[in-house]
């Protein structure tokens, strides 16, 4: 872990509960499945409601929490993947640029996966196929997701010698670039 006097705070604690809060949520609902089925209906409501306050504060927030911060346009987010490719991409102390555009995903994501949900429990919507089979989707589309949001993480942490998870739970990033950032 690096001295405390050679980072910077990146992450604010709300960004930083938002998220593990929200990574509990889903894992709970995922284990509650439909066995458990007050349990996960009540864990996706809290998801659903960190989903609209992540929204909110990535309008309002801090700096780095700000979609402004970390949300590149295509040419940006080629031009990274290029980079990575060519083992030269540069070290972001927010999101990268395929961060970014991950975080957003996840959110939408999230939001189908939630109101889907919230519309099966409804007595409209109750047993309607294309509710059900638009939840059953987009869960398993934020599983591959989530996969894939994990397999970034190591990459980069990995190929910029900084440990992600402990920054997500610390706040605090090395603020020196040397050689490798």
């Amino acid at each position: 872990m690096p001295n405390p006097r050679d980072t910077v705070r990146v992450w604010d604690p709300a960004q930083r509960i938002l998220h593990w809060v929200l990574v509990i949520s889903v894992a709970l609902a995922w284990w509650a499945g439909e066995g458990r089925l007050a349990l996960h209906v009540r864990v996706g409501y809290v998801a659903l409601a960190i989903v609209v306050v992540r929204i909110v504060w990535g309008l309002f927030g801090s700096r780095h929490a700000r979609f402004s911060d970390f949300v590149f346009g295509p040419r940006a987010v080629l031009g990274y993947v290029k980079r990575i490719a060519a083992g030269r991409e540069e070290r972001h102390l927010g999101h990268n640029p395929l961060g970014g555009w991950m975080v957003l995903l996840l959110l939408a994501c999230l939001a189908v996966v939630c109101v889907s949900g919230f519309l099966y429990t409804t007595d409209a919507f109750w047993g309607v196929e294309w509710v059900e089979e638009t939840h059953r989707v987009s869960a398993w589309t934020l599983v591959g997701l989530i996969a894939a949001h994990v397999a970034g993480v190591i990459f980069t942490s990995i190929r910029h010698r900084e440990n992600l998870v402990a920054a997500m739970f610390s706040g605090r990033k090395r603020s020196a670039f040397d050689g490798h950032d």
